[in-house]
């Protein structure tokens, strides 16, 4: 399978780097001009907890792009949510036409941004429960110690040989799982990540902190119920995502069941090892635009459109936006939540 990877962050340089070193036909498409140089000259360096592989994937610049004649079979879209569009649209011309697919490799809920413009019968997703992080040129980090990795989808829930067929190619990157149900997965991790992506960024703190510390844990578990109320509202059958069951976390936003909810936070602070920062909190601290408009700011919206709640996503937000882009996560930035808390 030759793909195209649309986006050389820590996601993606983490899936091309092993995927090439797997065998497959990789080329990795960004426009960070130090990265992709450093790839081209010595390869891609890819940590994982257990061993540091030297990969060779093809990296080109996003100019460079029209300069490919073979069709990609797969486009995997690998940027932030708010670049979904353009960069879709960007590798229209570069799939099999009759043949290729888009996969969306993103937090949030995207899938349908990018099916309306590659077309929902060319387009799967990709549910990425591993950590990952770039945070020089060559070298990208996979932070965590999950057991799986991804689980692929069609949006219908149907069982596709094209499915089964990118399940197989992804285990060469870590464990992956065909799933019936794209949404209700989609929106389960859109709960893990609406507990700790914002928060990290706001406080500093990366994923073990954020999970270990009592404060934003508690804050943690109140997001995640908003979530899991706002799917629920919406008509959707949420799974549980590492180890954490969304009926829990409910129970554990309204007092039920507290300890056995946050033994499960804490075990997965420390699966995702000492070093990992959610992406939001590498944005921060990379002085660049985030996602909580597509994160918990997706939710609010969703939240007022069903008449749902959302107190703790709607503050959270708030704060974000008055700290603007360029800004220092700080512990004191998350006392507001901190105040709220029951």
């Amino acid at each position: 399978m030759r793909i195209g990877i649309m986006g050389a962050g820590g996601i993606g340089s983490v899936v091309g780097g092993l995927l090439s070193e797997g065998g497959h036909d990789v080329t990795l498409i960004d426009q960070w001009w130090e990265h992709i140089e450093k790839i081209k000259a010595d390869g891609l360096t890819v940590e994982t907890r257990w061993k540091e592989h030297l990969t060779h994937p093809k990296a080109i610049h996003i100019h460079e792009l029209q300069h490919e004649t073979v069709p990609f079979d797969a486009a995997f879209i690998a940027v932030k949510s708010y670049d979904t569009e353009w960069a879709t649209t960007l590798m229209l011309k570069y799939v099999d036409p009759d043949h290729g697919v888009f996969v969306d490799f993103q937090n949030g809920i995207n899938d349908e941004k990018m099916a309306n413009i590659a077309g929902v019968e060319r387009s799967l997703g990709c549910i990425i429960t591993i950590g990952a992080a770039a945070y020089e040129p060559g070298r990208g980090i996979r932070t965590d110690e999950n057991e799986y990795g991804f689980k692929i989808a069609e949006h219908d829930g149907s069982d596709t040989p094209r499915a089964r067929e990118l399940v197989e190619v992804m285990n060469s990157v870590a464990e992956t799982e065909f799933s019936d149900d794209l949404w209700g997965d989609r929106w389960s991790k859109l709960m893990v990540n609406c507990m700790a992506n914002a928060l990290s960024g706001v406080s500093g703190y990366g994923t073990a902190e954020v999970r270990g510390e009592a404060n934003p844990r508690r804050i943690g578990i109140q997001l995640g119920a908003e979530v899991a109320k706002v799917a629920r509202s919406h008509g959707i059958h949420l799974h549980p995502v590492l180890g954490l069951s969304p009926d829990d976390v409910i129970d554990a936003s309204e007092g039920r069941n507290v300890e056995a909810v946050e033994n499960t936070l804490l075990e997965s602070g420390r699966n995702a090892g000492p070093g990992g920062v959610p992406s939001f909190g590498q944005d921060v601290r990379k002085g660049r635009r985030n996602e909580i408009d597509y994160l918990n700011g997706y939710v609010s919206d969703m939240g007022r459109k069903l008449g749902v709640p959302t107190p703790f996503n709607d503050k959270i937000v708030e704060i974000v936006h008055d700290l603007g882009i360029d800004f220092k996560g700080e512990v004191k930035n998350i006392q507001p939540l901190v105040d709220m808390l029951p």
